[in-house]
């Protein structure tokens, strides 16, 4: 199968271009670097030394045999590229990560705010009018978010796989008609609101020009390193332990890694959906090698394995590590405590074996994180960013 990874230099991008090139696909990364352009910006770099993405590649097609070649086209803004690539390639399929990922980022200012739409809404949507406009029945894959579904304090009904089933009154008022629709969104920042936007895009596209997609709705990912990135130092994977970017369970076992307070916001009750790196690659193998028929409607499934409260996990890496807990002004604007009752049967059905959190796994990533804690700047570790002005 030939794949073309947009964003694939990036921290889920980068080893999904290598377990599908493991796996005996051709793979080619798209992808013009924005994510390190944004390192530079904020002034912190990957707790792990990344390197360029040239000597990434020298360094897979070194242990692997196998060529991963790179394009640098931003699907924002360079519609006629990405076309004539698409035209040129003619892939099986397209993995869609080539989006702004993080919530506090796209809060940080007005400008960012603008930046995460600007990027993400238009990425997308060039995207999806180009694999029509190209002719090829390309599925296209992509991950979106948890968060789509709200982080409100409401609980007790099961979250499905992007659909909900409802009753609708008839014209008299009389009778109910059974309908599925799309579950509603409830973003919670700017980026949420994008990737509830892409729901709206990948429905038209798909009932307009039978597009075939598949939207992966991703928890939180923790884990730093796969089996593929393990085989050389050059292929290491990201590690973001910053406000921005850096993700909760590991901006905790990082923060316990080089004696820093585990940074709580807020209450900690906030539930949040995780996964881990490697099931994260798995279940993108999977959702390729099991892609929906032309005429099917958008296929959505709940990308995580299981469900934390914030505060539990800050509780269990305490008594892992004896790191202590530190509670800090929440800067979201998001309710104190809430619940996140979902499953992934769909990938489960599919075959996945969800990884859960295990001892050794964290201290995996803990050993990470001790392994490059010279490179830590603790006063990249608060979040600056915002929800409100008050």
């Amino acid at each position: 199968m030939k794949i073309i990874v947009c964003g694939g230099d990036g921290f889920c991008g980068w080893p999904i271009s290598l377990h599908l090139s493991a796996r005996g696909h051709e793979v080619v990364i798209v992808d013009t670097l924005v994510r390190r352009a944004a390192d530079r910006e904020l002034g912190v770099d990957s707790l792990t030394p990344i390197r360029a993405l040239d000597e990434r590649l020298a360094a897979w097609r070194a242990v692997s045999g196998w060529s991963i070649p790179w394009h640098a086209i931003d699907l924002a803004h360079a519609y006629d590229d990405l076309l004539a690539l698409l035209v040129r390639e003619r892939p099986d399929a397209v993995v869609h990560l080539a989006e702004q990922r993080a919530a506090p980022y796209s809060m940080k200012s007005p400008r960012h705010k603008r930046y995460t739409v600007d990027n993400n809404v238009n990425a997308t949507h060039n995207l999806l009018c180009a694999v029509v406009e190209s002719g090829i029945d390309s599925h296209v894959v992509h991950i979106g978010t948890m968060g789509v579904y709200g982080y409100g304090s409401g609980g007790g009904t099961m979250i499905p796989e992007g659909y909900l089933a409802v009753e609708v009154p008839t014209a008299d008022g009389q009778g109910r008609i059974e309908r599925e629709i799309l579950h509603p969104t409830d973003p919670g920042s700017i980026y949420h609101m994008t990737k509830c936007l892409d729901q709206q895009l990948f429905y038209y596209y798909n009932k307009n020009d039978k597009l075939r997609v598949t939207d992966l709705h991703q928890g939180v990912v923790w884990g730093t390193n796969t089996a593929e990135t393990r085989l050389d130092d050059r292929l290491i994977n990201r590690f973001d332990y910053d406000g921005d970017y850096g993700t909760v369970l590991n901006r905790f076992l990082m923060q316990a890694a080089v004696g820093h307070p585990l940074t709580v916001h807020g209450s900690g009750g906030q539930t949040r959906a995780f996964i881990h790196i490697q099931d994260t690659v798995r279940c993108l193998s999977l959702a390729l090698e099991n892609p929906p028929q032309r005429g099917e409607r958008v296929r959505i499934l709940n990308q995580m394995t299981e469900t934390h409260r914030v505060i539990d996990l800050a509780r269990m890496v305490s008594a892992m590590t004896g790191a202590d807990i530190q509670h800090l002004d929440n800067p979201r604007n998001e309710a104190s405590r809430n619940e996140l009752p979902a499953v992934a049967r769909s990938l489960i059905s599919l075959g996945l074996e969800p990884t859960h959190l295990q001892e050794g796994l964290l201290e995996e990533v803990i050993g990470v994180a001790r392994a490059y804690a010279h490179r830590c700047d603790k006063s990249r570790i608060p979040c600056t960013s915002k929800w409100t002005t008050s």
